[in-house]
């Protein structure tokens, strides 16, 4: 099996990898910036953790500072932009100690490269302080909620802090929402954006990918109300809640620019683990982990004669390990026909089709039989039947925001056209220096392998100010990417 490990040769690479090519252009000091039929005098950024500067597992000053609508308003500054205000954490580590739950991890503080057993590995420090309000010193221009999908947005008292502990409310907003009783979308049409961006909907089909496909995939049920944390946004619910976000926005003629959604399958945390991570197994493992599923595979053959699984079920469920190559791991898969009542539980290995969660990593290990004689939950692993509805979704909801953008004349953003060409071994260049999704070494994406490092934001902030320039005739120069910082190593 393959662990994290990040050499000294690995991060010489990184910081001096080289490309004739690039993919942005450079900035033209000696000509004027212009804003062209745009104003952004009152530049207001909505979304959620990928808005906020949200890294690491974390919300912290470093990563609020290089969040990629503050990279964008520092180059609207350029022409005639004004103040951009970000709810800065209290400190530089992020999570809430009153807050934290140390069974999930939730509102920990951020993970830091760390020597683990020999390696560096990912490592998650203790929350750095309590919630802290902020409401006196807003209004705030970024307003980017970690957690929030689409609906929340216009969600009424999403920001009162009476309900977090019933989980109606969110902490990021409860720091700095105007009352108890407003929504994320009526604070930032308060202000009065000359000029508005808008990225939402990641976690509307996220948190079912992150979970392992946990939760239910809701297309059909318009009523938000009813979902689970994990579940699916119905596409029908996800475009009336942006186009409602849009039209509140755009009343008073402010223009603005909408990003689509990345899929799953190009971001490090589905694809850091290999989808068959288990190789160079021992002659010895071998026999002992075949001999230990005969029976089982001795179910599944009783089962199929007697009718209750056809041949292809039958095949794709047999259990059997090499010496050679790389070997699947053994997984719970619920969509799997139930046989129970032979006593076969619904085990497989799995296939180049299934993608192994970043978080399976601390639990893949043959000799205490992770992913081989004990199965990885279903939480640990994204199958080709979720990863189906996970696109279909996306591809529904990017659909949806194309066409929204296009009937508001605003200009568009094919995020997930960038994230999948940063996907690919060729990456991005930028002043000579090559980007990649690669896990940590690429640069891109930061230690929690969802959220991108400051250089990542770079990128994508880019892509913005290129969909802005095209679509009103301004001249935003581009940000230098290799300013930005990537994964701080020890």
């Amino acid at each position: 099996m393959k662990k994290i490990i990040i050499s000294s040769l690995a991060a010489s690479l990184l910081l001096f990898s080289y490309s004739c090519d690039t993919d942005f252009e450079n900035d033209v000091n000696d000509v004027a910036v212009t804003s062209g039929s745009a104003d952004f005098s009152k530049y207001v950024a909505l979304g959620n953790s990928l808005t906020s500067g949200y890294r690491d597992n974390a919300l912290y000053i470093d990563g609020q500072n290089e969040s990629y609508p503050a990279i964008i308003a520092a180059q609207m500054k350029l022409a005639g932009g004004g103040e951009f205000k970000q709810p800065l954490m209290a400190n530089n580590i992020g999570g809430f100690t009153n807050l934290f739950n140390p069974a999930t991890g939730a509102f920990a503080g951020k993970y830091v490269l760390s020597v683990v057993n020999g390696s560096l590995s990912p490592a998650p420090t203790a929350p750095g302080g309590a919630l802290d309000i902020i409401t006196a010193g807003g209004p705030y221009q970024n307003m980017g909620i970690p957690g929030a999908k689409s609906f929340h947005l216009g969600a009424a008292g999403y920001g009162n802090a009476a309900g977090l502990s019933a989980g109606l409310s969110n902490p990021y907003f409860v720091r700095f929402a105007s009352s108890g009783t407003t929504s994320v979308i009526q604070d930032a049409a308060a202000q009065a954006p000359t000029f508005f961006s808008l990225w939402i909907g990641n976690n509307d089909v996220l948190s079912y990918a992150t979970s392992g496909g946990m939760g239910t995939d809701q297309t059909g049920n318009m009523n938000p109300a009813t979902y689970g944390s994990n579940d699916i946004t119905d596409p029908g619910v996800f475009a009336s809640v942006i186009n409602s976000y849009v039209t509140a926005l755009t009343a008073n003629g402010a223009k603005g620019v909408i990003a689509n959604i990345p899929n799953v399958t190009t971001i490090p945390y589905f694809t850091r683990v290999p989808a068959k991570p288990l190789a160079g197994l021992s002659a010895t493992q071998t026999a002992q982990l075949n001999g230990g599923y005969a029976q089982y595979n001795a179910g599944l053959l009783q089962a199929k004669n007697l009718g209750a699984i056809n041949d292809a079920e039958y095949q794709s469920r047999l259990i059997s390990f090499t010496t050679t190559g790389s070997n699947g791991a053994i997984i719970v898969d619920k969509d799997l026909t139930n046989l129970t009542g032979f006593g076969i539980p619904s085990y497989r290995q799995t296939t180049s089709e299934d993608l192994i969660l970043l978080t399976a990593s601390a639990v893949l290990n043959p000799t205490v039989g992770g992913g081989t004689s004990v199965p990885l939950e279903d939480r640990f692993v994204l199958t080709k039947k979720e990863t189906a509805k996970a696109i279909a979704a996306t591809t529904a909801y990017n659909a949806a925001l194309k066409s929204i953008a296009d009937s508001k004349g605003l200009a568009f953003v094919d995020a997930n056209a960038k994230m999948a060409q940063l996907a690919q071994q060729s990456g991005i260049s930028f002043n000579g220096v090559k980007y990649t999704a690669t896990f940590v070494t690429g640069g891109t994406f930061s230690l929690d392998g969802v959220h991108l490092t400051g250089r990542g934001a770079a990128l994508i902030g880019n892509e913005f100010i290129k969909a802005i320039n095209n679509k009103f005739g301004s001249n935003l120069p581009m940000a230098n990417v290799n300013s930005y910082s990537g994964v701080t190593f020890p």
